[in-house]
């Protein structure tokens, strides 16, 4: 597949780019070359590869799933301006 500068000048549009022709004309190489990198890609036989999701194989290190009260309530609140019984207390708001 090959560029033109027709192509080249549809795609600004679609992208709501303003281009000069001058423009137009310096991308046409530019993406022909793109465009060559991705086909030297397309060569490669990746159907002995297994996929894979990081470079490095990675464990997930997990915590037993506890349920706690984290025990710093009294740290909490006094970001509070005002609490009542343990709990942020907020004015009432009715629409």
């Amino acid at each position: 597949m090959s560029i033109d500068k027709d192509t080249v000048k549809k795609i600004a549009n679609l992208s709501r780019i303003a281009i000069t022709d001058a423009e137009a004309d310096a991308f046409v190489p530019e993406l022909n070359q793109i465009l060559g990198w991705v086909d030297q890609l397309s060569e490669v036989d990746c159907s002995k590869v297994e996929p894979m999701t990081a470079v490095i194989p990675n464990k997930l290190r997990l915590r037993d799933d506890v349920v706690t009260d984290g025990k710093i309530r009294e740290k909490v609140l006094a970001n509070a301006p005002i609490d009542e019984h343990g709990f942020f207390a907020v004015p009432k708001v009715i629409e």
